[in-house]
């Protein structure tokens, strides 16, 4: 059970990855043919990782009620229950794409008489040549191997699995399948697969995008898209749970022999920012110290807004995952404030009392918790009017905490995507206080652009900042500029080079970022509000320098890794211009 019992732990400290539903698969060696030894199970319950291993929990509690001492022989147990085996596979589903159905839920399974051809596969990905691959291998895709890039790559990947079989049989060489699959994706991924011979593999996307670590301990081997999520499962040291490098295998066998295979040249890192701002969990060191710097670069900016009156300021953050950053904020608005009492206090010379000097080495920075995120609200109006209300309540705010039209509300958030929120839930909330100003802070810079290598931003519609640029482009009349892009893109899908270039930056070239965000105020400041909003981000200078390993940052500037990524950044304008509310990829 120790093996169950760890991936357990492992999918539980990852929940934040996905919480729309959870697989399980598991591999027995050495199993007597005619014997299952393969096995999977998926779910979308409210709970999916609770649900599935309670399954697991009643057949290992039936099999007790009648051998009560059968753990106590792991050759019996194991060939009585299905998901006991010696490797396992889990995965935590984030939908991207497709409908929230069990059958998209990772891993996928392809079933073959002979062992070393089944195939059990997971990761954290998205892929944008998912159509390109089907044609690849000569498969004409049905209606839900269509929407999912894992069914896309699972076909590759078992394709040359087969090819590499037919040489060698039942000892297909892995890492020759890997690098003639691999060369063929676009996009990010952090993969694991387990093959019903007993072997092995993990492997990430050659720019690093996706996280990819692992451990390797003398019983054992462990691979994740966390770190912090290896460390706490198995209490281990920072430097012992160690990163996968871009374009790299870990290749295990099945009598737990490894190695670390290069399967691709690797390109430019790339990896994902976003992972670091955000998706990520924030109690790995590194990134809690990332965290604390994207809020310490903004305290510069947001005192300059206040005009540096912290005695009429209150600050608090937009939770749950602005809080590390809101720490770092007020810590670089002590620092100032620090320098003032010192300044003061040295130009007192000696004229003072114990009054005076415990006043000003006792003024702190106002801090309030003011927004609370209730449980995740549902509602069950459609009626615009009536849904927009109940939106509103899906935070609430702590009351009796500041002085009516005197203090300035500042509130930091990780990032705005589309301003939704903001504009119909907090803000509306924090206009009950009556403050006399509302600051809104972005640990993020402003997303201009889709993602579409596991982070899910597909729409260019759905982006306040695009919304911003579009708005500004109507008030000085240039409006023509949108289509000579979309007439540009038309040309590029035209001639196939739709991947070449990324057009839609064209949008955003005429405006200074400051206008953008100032453009962005006016849209999440709810209709008839008269307390002033002002919107303060991140620059992309001070986000590479508090996040210097993780540089990808395309959704903010443009800059895709990968050639698909303009295709569909492209596509999505596009998409945009002809009114198709649909995904870019």
């Amino acid at each position: 059970m120790y093996g169950i019992n760890k991936l357990y732990l492992l999918m539980e400290k990852q929940h934040n990855r996905g919480q729309d539903g959870a697989g399980f698969a598991s591999v027995k060696l050495n199993a007597e043919p005619g014997y299952p030894f393969m096995h999977r199970m998926r779910s979308i319950a409210n709970q999916p990782i609770a649900d599935i291993f309670a399954k697991v929990g009643a057949e290992v509690a039936e099999l007790e009620k009648y051998q009560p001492d059968m753990l106590k022989h792991p050759g019996l147990a194991k060939g009585h229950l299905p998901f006991l085996g010696e490797l396992l596979l889990g995965h935590l589903r984030y939908g991207t794409q497709g409908k929230n159905d069990v059958a998209f839920c990772h891993p996928f399974i392809k079933k073959d008489i002979r062992p070393s051809r089944n195939l059990a596969l997971a990761g954290n990905f998205n892929l944008v040549n998912t159509e390109e691959l089907f044609d690849l291998v000569n498969i004409d895709p049905g209606e839900f191997q269509k929407q999912s890039d894992l069914a896309a790559m699972m076909e590759v990947i078992h394709h040359f699995l087969v090819k590499e079989d037919e040489k060698e049989n039942e000892k297909p060489d892995i890492k020759a399948v890997l690098q003639k699959s691999a060369s063929l994706f676009d996009g990010g991924y952090h993969i694991g697969g387990v093959i019903g011979n007993g072997h092995s593999f993990v492997m990430r996307d050659a720019n690093g995008i996706r996280p990819s670590y692992y451990y390797i301990h003398e019983d054992f081997i462990v691979a994740a898209s966390e770190r912090a999520a290896i460390r706490t499962t198995f209490n281990v040291g920072e430097n012992e749970v160690l990163e996968l490098m871009p374009g790299n295998a870990i290749i295990i066998d099945d009598h737990g022999n490894y190695s670390i295979e290069q399967i691709l040249e690797p390109k430019e890192r790339r990896a994902c920012s976003f992972e670091r701002i955000y998706f990520s969990r924030g109690n790995d060191e590194k990134i809690y110290r990332e965290r604390i710097s994207l809020g310490h670069k903004l305290s510069k900016p947001v005192l300059e807004a206040i005009e540096y009156d912290l005695k009429n300021t209150i600050v608090s953050y937009i939770p749950n995952t602005a809080e590390v950053a809101y720490f770092g904020m007020v810590k670089g608005m002590e620092e100032y404030l620090n320098q003032i009492k010192v300044q003061r206090i040295m130009s007192w010379d000696k004229d003072f009392d114990e009054e005076k000097l415990t006043e000003m080495i006792t003024r702190k920075i106002r801090q309030e918790k003011l927004t609370i995120k209730d449980v995740k609200m549902r509602t069950f109006i459609t009626e615009d009017v009536s849904r927009q209300d109940m939106v509103q309540h899906v935070y609430d705010i702590t009351y009796g905490t500041l002085r009516p039209n005197q203090d300035t509300l500042v509130v930091i958030d990780d990032s705005i995507v589309r301003g939704t929120t903001l504009r119909e839930s907090i803000i509306r909330m924090l206009s009950r206080l009556k403050p006399k100003k509302i600051i809104v802070v972005s640990s993020a810079p402003q997303i201009r652009y889709p993602d579409c290598y596991g982070i899910d931003m597909s729409k260019m519609g759905d982006f306040i900042a695009f919304q911003a640029a579009i708005e500004l482009l109507k008030e000085r009349d240039q409006r023509a500029m949108l289509t000579e892009l979309y007439k540009e893109c038309k040309e590029l899908q035209r001639t196939n080079q739709l991947h070449t270039k990324n057009v839609v930056r064209g949008v955003y070239a005429s405006f200074t970022p400051q206008e953008i965000s100032d453009k962005i105020a006016q849209m999440i400041t709810p209709q008839g509000l008269d307390i002033p909003v002002q919107v303060i981000y991140q620059t992309i200078e001070d986000l590479h320098e508090s996040c210097p390993t993780n540089t990808g940052d395309w959704y903010f500037t443009g800059n895709y890794p990968t050639p698909g990524g303009n295709k569909v950044c492209n596509k999505a304008f596009m998409n945009y211009m002809e009114g198709k509310n649909v995904r870019g990829y």
